[in-house]
C-alpha cells in the first residue's frame, strides 16, 4: 500500500504494520495519509479486527519533527488528529502490539486502539512539554478517558516515559507480557475477537465511543488558543530543534 505502511490479510485479521524503522516509525505526511486510507476503508464482510504493529525497536516516536519544523503550524484539523479520529470511529476493534517506545503521537496512536498489548520492556509517554508543544483538545480527551485526571497530569505535565507495567497497573493498557510471551498474549485476544459475533462487536465499539463523546460539546476555544500559542512559539522551535540535535533546550517562555 505504501512504503510507510504494509497491510496483510489472513482470514478475519487485517494486520497493519508501520514500516519506517530507520526513522523510529516517526509519522510523516506519507505515513499519516496511508494510515488514514486504511482506517477509513470499509471493512470486508469477512474482516473481524485489525492488528496494528511496527517494525524495528521503536513502536512509534510520534510526529516527524524534522518535517513538522519544515511545514510549520497548520490550521484546522491536524493530519494526526484526522487519523486518530478515523481509528476511533472505525467499525472494527483494533489490537496493537507495542515493543520499544511509544512516544507523544506514538503513545496516542496506541491508546486509540481498543486493546494495547505491550512487551514488559516497552515504554509510553507524551514528551510534548519537553519540546514546547501541547496536545489538542481531542488528544487530551483520549488521555482523560483512559488515564483519568491524576494519570493525565503525570503523563502530560512531566512528559517522562512510563514503563508498560505502570500503564497496565493504572488500566491504560490491556496486557503486559515478557518479550518471549508477547505473541501468545496477542493471539489470545485475536482468537477471542475473531470468534465473537461481528455485529455485536461493531455495536459495542460504536456504543462505547458515543458514550465517551460527552467532552466534545464542552466549550474549549480558549484552550485551543493556548495550544496554538504554544505551537507557534519560539520555544516550540527551540524544543524540536534541541530534540533533533540531542541537546537540552533553552526555553525562554516566548
Amino acid at each position: 500500500m505504501s512504503e510507510r505502511v504494509r497491510v496483510d490479510v489472513a482470514g478475519p485479521v487485517k494486520t497493519v504494520t508501520l514500516t519506517r524503522p530507520e526513522k523510529r516509525n516517526a509519522m510523516d505526511t506519507a505515513m499519516l495519509d496511508a494510515l488514514y486510507a486504511v482506517f477509513t476503508e470499509a471493512p470486508a464482510p469477512a474482516d473481524r479486527l485489525i492488528v496494528l504493529r511496527a517494525e524495528g525497536s521503536t513502536y512509534c516516536s510520534g510526529v516527524d519533527l524534522k518535517e513538522r519544523l519544515a511545514l510549520g503550524v497548520m490550521s484546522g484539523e491536524s493530519p494526526v488528529e484526522r487519523v486518530f479520529h478515523a481509528m476511533e470511529t472505525h467499525p472494527l476493534p483494533i489490537v496493537t502490539v507495542v515493543e520499544g517506545a511509544a512516544i507523544a503521537g506514538g503513545c496516542e496512536l496506541a491508546l486509540h486502539c481498543e486493546f494495547v498489548v505491550a512487551s514488559e520492556d516497552a515504554h509510553f509517554g507524551m514528551s510534548l512539554a519537553q519540546v514546547g508543544l501541547a496536545p489538542t483538545w481531542f488528544l487530551a480527551k483520549k488521555l482523560m478517558e483512559v488515564a483519568g485526571p491524576v494519570g493525565t497530569r503525570e503523563i502530560l505535565l512531566l512528559g517522562d516515559l512510563m514503563p508498560a507495567q505502570w500503564m497496565h497497573e493504572r488500566g491504560l493498557i490491556a496486557r503486559v507480557a515478557p518479550k518471549d510471551q508477547l505473541e501468545a498474549e496477542v493471539k489470545k485476544i485475536v482468537d477471542r475477537l475473531s470468534g465473537n459475533a461481528p455485529l455485536s462487536l461493531k455495536a459495542m465499539k460504536a456504543m462505547i465511543v458515543r458514550q465517551l463523546a460527552f467532552r466534545d460539546g464542552v466549550a474549549h476555544d480558549d484552550v485551543d488558543a493556548l495550544v496554538q500559542a504554544a505551537r507557534k512559539s519560539d520555544d516550540s522551535k527551540e524544543g524540536m530543534s534541541a530534540r533533533l540535535e540531542k541537546r537540552k533546550p533553552n526555553f525562554s517562555g516566548t
